[in-house]
Order: structure tokens, then sequence, then C-alpha cells
């Protein structure tokens, strides 16, 4: 992931010899304005994808009709030819096809089309895919990731057949290749995640990842990757490789023989039981200490390496208690570039965090918990001042600090977005807007799941923060009507705020941009209370599972799910009295330190007195409302939603997450879950800089993956690790048959997700991809839950016409209740 253009080169002298040099470009194409539609939610429309999963799609020909819209406009395949730099480039449409404004008629629809290209191969054989540009592609009939930002990186082993190959590729301004591979087990040395060589630091035992390619038809299992480096080398074991796929994997390196700042030659040769398979030279930096620099970590999300960057205080300190300031990047910025931009302050340490990619999640999802992450370990590794810690960030990344602001207001003393818009149901970003509203209940119960996102909704949590806006008044990529919205939105309450509009300043004024000594003056102002001295408290979430507590008070449970919570609480320690407000909330907890052991403690919730002796000098309270009562009790026990545990799909995907594939159905239906394993891994990958364990049913052992996330593909007819992790859940899916609490549908075109508590884990989670059917199953191919911030409840049962039709054709959406079952009330239900 650091210095492009020397990893680029590290991968073309690397793997020549793998690629042979042989590569057919394609060259000419058929495009059709399908007017397919992805984003940000679980409602998705692809004609295309509908007609090839019934098997009616007709052969593409150029003059063909695809279809004829409800307009009567007829859309046909149109011939269209590569450039001399081998680009397909088209116009971009906008259509609205049947089913897009998904029960809003007024929304606005960002529909596209596929390219459809063909290879005629004389005999089955690998190859590899690489194509840029495009946001999926079926390669004969198999769905894979596409590369949306122009990466490169992509290389997707694929098997053509002898005869011909058909590829529809989604997206309408792209370039594709096949690579046919001199070995069959290669390195990809254009994606690597490094850390930097520290002159004078113990770097015998650094960790980097680079990505292994296996277009072979067994599983690596016993790989090593041996490195050498300054005369000084170093092995490490690798995790298996699956047939036909790609896998970043982790190894350590002995820099210890590295005295001199520069680039340095590291050699990095993958053996398979002794046998050297591939060999690859790519460039380490070694930089003074005083110089910006990267650390890797192994991340608990996923159990991959992630990278985290450093501008160091200077001078450098000699004790603790300094600032911490972590800044968050905009779309496509490295975090290591994002560093750079910064100059070094004599009062702290600057991290930058990389939302797991350049553009990632937006900072929301795993890229909310890869910020967590950094913060941690930069907390333990610089020991700041825990009252001096500060948040700031530029374009995606003032998102990215309106957002962590809000969500986690008692983590800062102060914020500082730049060029930032505040919510993606305003500014969507590449993946598109989080729809705001919709005509339908299932869809607007989809919604719910995205309402922690809007942050304008949780504005009153930053008043606790000091908040400094600043914009460009000339920024055309993020115009400055969304910091004026927010100055709007703080004025109505905040009192310590400070707005500034760089006259003529576009959305890149150079690191003034972000390194704005205003803002760093403005921060020194400012510091974080402590505990004890807040006695005033109002604070809002929509999700306790991402953000439960503020200061003394937690949200542990919710009456309705993701709908928004807010507690508004004065303390008075002389009187020792709580009085407060609540919305929403069903189980609350107080921390009782200020008022001391034996003391009696009034606590007057929503007009109902409570009255409650400490037992402890470290005692909390826990209450819980019924009936509209409000009356002790204790902490949710595993069985119950609670803020470690509580909900929705995207949950499931955590906790060193791995994926299982049904290998006892049908030959059809185990090739889709297989596939949909890989597809779902490839997009993890690619989104996420991740890395998951694949493996089949009949090798899932509970006790020894226990306490590891699991997603789990196909029904309890198609995957035999069904009864071992879904046995008591309310929904049960097996073939042509779905049951969701005391209903039923049938058919073999039925498709649902869903999350579940696994057994004898008080964290992890199951999440479900099925189907009841080969066509069910195929419906559930799009995964756009990596999308970031976008909404998937706990449970979603649809149709294949979910496709063409929209949220029609949703049976039921919503959310288990805090007993993870299935009630009226947290459920909308379709036809």
């Amino acid at each position: 992931m650091l210095n492009k253009s020397l990893i680029l080169a590290a991968f073309l002298i690397g793997t020549l010899q793998a690629f042979s040099q042989k590569i057919h470009h394609f060259q000419e194409a058929l495009l059709i304005n399908s007017g397919s539609r992805y984003g940000r939610e679980a409602v998705y429309a692809d004609l295309l994808a509908w007609k090839l999963y019934n098997n009616s799609l007709g052969k593409p020909v150029a003059g063909a009709v695809f279809d004829i819209t409800e307009k009567g406009d007829t859309l046909r395949w149109q011939a269209i030819k590569a450039d001399s730099a081998n680009r397909f480039l088209t116009r971009q449409w906008r259509v609205i096809a049947r089913g897009n404004t998904f029960g809003n008629p007024n929304r606005v629809d960002r529909g596209t089309g596929y390219i459809y290209l063909t290879y005629s191969s004389a005999k089955a054989q690998p190859a590899i895919l690489n194509i840029k540009g495009n946001s999926g592609v079926y390669f004969n009939g198999i769905p894979h990731m596409g590369d949306p930002y122009n990466s490169g990186y992509m290389h997707i082993p694929v098997n053509l057949k002898k005869g011909l190959n058909e590829l529809f590729v989604r997206g309408t301004n792209i370039s594709a290749d096949l690579i046919f591979p001199g070995k069959a087990v290669s390195l990809a040395a254009d994606d690597l995640t490094l850390p930097s060589i520290i002159k004078g630091n113990d770097n015998s035992n650094l960790e980097a990842a680079i990505v292994v390619i296996n277009t072979s038809s067994k599983t690596l299992s016993s790989l090593q990757l041996k490195t050498s480096m300054g005369g000084k080398e170093i092995k490490s074991m690798l995790p298996p490789v699956p047939p036909m796929t790609t896998r970043k994997v982790k190894f350590r390196f002995d820099a210890s023989g590295i005295t001199e700042k520069g680039w340095n030659d590291c050699s990095v040769s993958l053996f398979e039981k002794q046998k050297l398979i591939d060999t690859s030279t790519i460039k380490i930096e070694c930089v003074e200490p005083g110089d910006k620099y990267s650390v890797t970590f192994t991340s608990n999300i996923d159990g991959s390496l992630q990278y985290y960057a450093v501008t160091p205080q200077l001078p450098a300190a000699n004790d603790s208690g300094n600032a911490l300031f972590l800044s968050v990047h905009g779309a496509g910025v490295e975090a290591l570039g994002q560093a750079r931009a910064y100059q070094s302050k004599d009062w702290g340490t600057l991290v930058a965090a990389t939302n797991r990619r350049p553009r990632g999640f937006n900072w929301e999802d795993w890229g909310r918990l890869d910020a967590l992450e950094v913060l941690a370990l930069a907390k333990k590794n610089f020991k700041p001042d825990p009252q001096h810690i500060y948040l700031t960030g530029h374009s995606m990344g003032g998102h990215g600090t309106w957002f962590l602001g809000a969500t986690y207001p008692d983590k800062w003393a102060a914020i500082a977005p730049c060029a930032g818009y505040p919510t993606l149901k305003g500014y969507g970003s590449a993946d598109g807007l989080i729809p705001d509203s919709s005509n339908s209940p299932a869809e607007q119960m989809l919604l719910r799941s995205s309402n922690q996102s809007d942050v304008i909704k949780l504005a009153t949590n930053y008043k606790s923060l000091g908040v400094y806006i600043m914009h460009g008044d000339a920024d055309r990529v993020v115009p400055v009507t969304y910091a004026r919205q927010m100055r709007k939105v703080l004025a109505d309450f905040h009192s310590d705020y400070n707005y500034y509009e760089y006259p003529g300043g576009e959305h890149w004024i150079g690191s003034e941009s972000v390194d704005w000594p205003y803002i760093f003056d403005y921060f020194k102002w400012h510091k974080i209370a402590v505990d004890t001295a807040v006695n005033t408290i109002d604070f809002s979430t929509a999700n306790p599972g991402i953000s439960a507590s503020y200061r003394w008070a937690s949200i542990l449970q919710q009456q309705f799910p993701l709908r928004y919570s807010r507690i508004q609480l004065k303390r008075s320690n002389s009187a020792k009295t709580i009085t407060g407000t609540t919305e929403n909330t069903e189980l609350i907890q107080f921390g009782l330190e200020n008022f001391g052991k034996g003391a009696t403690v009034n606590i007057m919730l929503d007009s109902q007195l409570i009255k409650y002796t400490t037992s402890s000098a470290n005692d909390t309270v826990i209450l819980k409302k019924e009936n509209n009562s409000w009356a002790f009790a204790g902490f949710p026990t595993a069985q119950e939603k609670n803020p470690i545990r509580n909900g929705t799909f995207k949950d499931a995907f955590n906790f060193n997450m791995i994926f299982v594939y049904g290998t006892t159905g049908n030959k059809q239906e185990n090739e889709w879950s297989y596939n949909k394993a890989i597809y779902d891994a490839e997009t993890w990958y690619y989104r996420g800089n991740g890395a998951v364990e694949i493996i089949a049913d009949k090798d899932f052992d509970p006790t020894r993956y226990k306490d590891r996330g699991v997603i789990l593909f196909g029904n309890a007819s198609t995957n035999s690790a069904w009864n071992k992790l879904l046995l008591n859940s309310p929904i049960q899916v097996k073939r042509n048959q779905i049951q969701a609490g005391d209903k039923t549908w049938t058919g073999d075109d039925l498709s649902a997700y869903f999350v579940w508590p696994l057994e004898n884990s008080s964290f992890a989670s199951v999440g479900v991809v099925t189907g009841t059917g080969l066509k069910g199953m195929n419906a559930a191919n799009a995964n756009q839950y990596f999308a970031g911030a976008s909404g998937f409840p706990d449970f979603m049962i649809y149709s294949l016409d979910m496709l063409k039709n929209g949220p029609s054709e949703i049976k039921l959406a919503g959310f288990f209740d805090n007993n993870w079952k299935i009630t009226k009330s947290n459920i909308a239900e379709g036809k």
C-alpha cells in the first residue's frame, strides 16, 4: 500500500517470469444500457443479472434487443472498440430501469450498464483476469470483484474452458486483460503492506504482507516465505491459499542489518514443502527517527496485517503527557501520505489510520474499527496525556471526523473537520447516497440500519467538544454548503465552535488543507474533562453495538433497535441525585463512583424515583424499563443483545472471521457456495486490505474455531455446518423453503441474509448468506454489505424478482428483539 511507483516497478520485475509476458488485451466488446443499480443499501437492481439467473438472457449480438423499458424504450446491444491504450471509454448513462426508484419516485437513480467480452480458448486452462474501472464481473456466470478505483492490483484467477468464454463486466469505462501465467503459483508485489525501518530501533522482527496468486487446482497448505535483507534471513509459515484464489499473507523480515537511510532491497522467496516456487524483490524504506514513518500491526478484525503512519513529535518528548492527534485521510489518500502533509509539532504526536484502504469504508463500519484500533495502539505506544486527544481529517476524512466525533464524543478534546461532508445521505461518494426516505415499509426498515451514519441526528453529542470547521469557499469537490450546513446546526446549541472559510480555497490548497496552524492553536485551548467533573450528559446513539456509553452512563439495550436513543442527565454529588429523561432506552447503566460507599442515591428517571444504596466506592446500577416503569436489573447475559453483540448482519464480519462454504448440496449448489465465498473474500481484500480463511463445512469444528466470527454460505440442506451453528435460530432455510418465526415461504428463488449469536461465545456472531435454491442463492450474490455505511438489518428475506421490481419483493426485514426473538414491533412484512 506504500510508494506506488516503486511497488509497481518491483511487481513488473518480480512477476515478469511468472506471467511470461503473454497477455490478451480485449479490443472488441458489446455494450448495454441496462441500468443496474448497486449502492449503500441491501436493495439492488440488476436486470441483466436477473435474466442471467433466470436463464432468459439471450445471446448478446450487436443490434439485438436486450429489453424494452416500461416507457417503451428499446435497449439494444451496441458494438464498441477499445482505444489505443486498450480502454473502453463510453459516455456515462443515467437511466431509470424498472424498479430502480425503490419505492420512492423522487429518488435520483445512478444506474450503469454492462460490457460483454468474449475469449475463445483452444483448451481448458487457468488464467489471471485483470480488469480496471469495473464494479464487478461475471466470468462464465461466476461473480468476481471488480476494480472500481482503477487500482490495478485485482489479479483474479479464472478457469478458461475450451471454446467460448463469456464475460459480463459491470461498468462502462474499463480496460480488460487476460494474463497467462508461466507458473501456477506466484507472488504479486504491487499491493504490499510495509512498515518503515527506523534507524536505532529494534528492526529484527518486522512484519509486512504480500499477495500469493494460486492458479492451481489444489489448496496450498505448506507454504513458507523466506526473506533476506542486509545479510539477515528469516522464515515465515503462511496460511492456506485455496485453489484459484489470491490471498494477502503476512511475513516477517529482519532489517537489523540496515543502518543507512534510504530504500533497501528485500528478497522474498516462496516455498512449498521446501521447493522454491517464486521469488520477488521488494523495496523497503529506512528512515531517521524524526521522519514520518509507517508501523504495521495485526488487526483484531480479521487477523490481517494493517498499518498506520506517524508524524513524530519534534523535538522528541522525554516523557509521557503530550498530545495525540488522530488524522483520518480523504478518499484515495494513503495514511503515509496523510502523515507527510503535516509538520511535526513540539507538543504532540500525529498518527494517521488507513480506513483499511485509501477509500475503504468512508471511516464507518470496519473503517471505524480501524480508527479505534489505531487510537488504542497510539495511546499505548506514545502514552499521551489522556486529556489531550484530538481528531481531524480532510474530505472523506472530514466526514470521518464528523462521524467519529459524534459517535465517540468522550474520546476527544476537540475535532476539526476540513472540507468534509457530514453524512452519506447528503454526499454519497463512490458508492452513492444512503437514501433518506422510502415509500416502502420494508425498505424503511432496511434504512434504519444506517441511522448511525446520520451525524446530523447525533449532533448534540458535539456539545462537550471543541469544533473547528475549515472549508474552502471555492471547493467544487465537497461544496462549502456542507460546512455552512453544520455551522447552522451547531449554532442552535453549541457554545464552543470556530468556523473558517478559506477565501478562494479549492478542495486541496496544499498542506494547509490539513495542517492549518489555527486548528492546532485551537486544539491547545481544549482538554477532555475528567469524568468526576462532568455532571451533565446529553448523549444519543442509534446502535449500542457501535456506541453505547458516554462518561458514567451507558445505554445497554434499546426498546426499538436502531432507532435513535437519547439520554439527558444531571448529577449532583452533594445532593446525591441523578435526574433525567430517556428516549428509546430499555436498559441503562450508571457509574456511581462519585458518591462513595454506603451512599443513598436518588435517581429520578422519566419522572420516576428510584432509591439505591451503593455497596462499594466503584458501584454501578442497572435499570430496566418494562411497561413504562424502571426497575433494578443486571447486565444482559451473553444470550441477550448487549453492547458487545447487538447485531446487525454486518456485525458478523469481525473477530477473525472464517468463511464456511457448503458441500452437501448438488453440484450447482456446492459450486455456488464455494464461488460466493471466493467472491466475498475478493471483495473483502479489495475494499478492506483483508484476508479471510475459507474452509469447507466438513472441516468446520466449533471448538477449533471458538470465538471466531463465522460467515456461512448455503442452507440446512447444502451446508453441514448449519446444525452446528443455527439449530436454535428462529430463521431456518432449506431447499425450497424459508421459515421465520411463524411465517413460511416456499420456492427455489428466495434469498436471505441474517445474523445469529455464535453459541458458546459471548461476542462473536454467525452471518448467513443463503437461498432456497440456485435462483435464490444467485440473488444473494450482491455483497454491498461491504460498502461503507450500507444498511443491513438483522435479517432480510426476499425473492429473485427484487432485482427487477425493487423492495416490493422483500418478504420480511427487521431486527431481533433483545432476546434474539422475532417480534411484530421490529419487522416489516412484504407481500
